[in-house]
Order: structure tokens, then C-alpha cells, then sequence
């Protein structure tokens, strides 16, 4: 096998698992907010060392802070907006006949 080629598969392999990896992030939330959970503890274990447990310090997800930015919808304010009001004077409709 070429060294070109070799590299050429390498590549695309980390670009299919980055996609991957974003639309499960996108889709399953809370999967992957477990995953990365695990790995932080597992990371930030204190015989590592320090490289070691910055990373797992970063990889911990957010948490989310009760308030209306941070997205979390537990309390359901942060729905969808409702419609705007409808107009409240009646337009009547009118009708004309064809020119012939």
C-alpha cells in the first residue's frame, strides 16, 4: 500500500468519526453527557498525572446553571415562543367579478 494512500484513509477515517461523533453529540445529549462524565472520572484520578488529569477536567460536560442561557428546558420556559397575537380588528373581504 502507498504511504499517500495510507494517509489518504487516515484521514477520511477521522473526518467519518468526527461526523459521527457530532451528530450522536447532537442527537443523544444525554449519552454522551454520561460518556463524558465517565471519562472525566477516569481521567481525573489523582495517581495520573497532570496532563492527564487537565484533561479529564476539560472533557467534564457542562452543567446547567438554571438559568434561561443555558438551554437546559427542565422547566419549560425556554419553549418554543408562542405566536404573535392575531389581529383583533376584523377586515371584511371583498369581492369583485371578472373583467371580460
Amino acid at each position: 500500500m502507498n504511504t499517500g494512500l495510507l494517509v489518504q484513509y487516515v484521514v477520511i477515517g477521522l473526518i467519518v468519526l468526527a461526523s459521527a461523533l457530532i451528530v450522536l453529540r447532537k442527537l443523544a445529549p444525554t449519552l454522551t453527557n454520561r460518556w463524558l462524565a465517565a471519562a472525566s472520572i477516569r481521567f481525573s484520578r489523582p495517581g495520573h498525572s497532570t496532563w492527564v488529569r487537565a484533561f479529564g477536567q476539560r472533557l467534564q460536560p457542562k452543567q446547567a446553571t438554571g438559568n434561561c442561557s443555558d438551554g437546559c428546558s427542565t422547566c419549560g420556559a425556554c419553549g418554543p415562543k408562542p405566536p404573535a397575537a392575531a389581529r383583533t380588528e376584523a377586515v371584511p373581504l371583498e369581492f369583485r367579478s371578472r373583467a371580460k
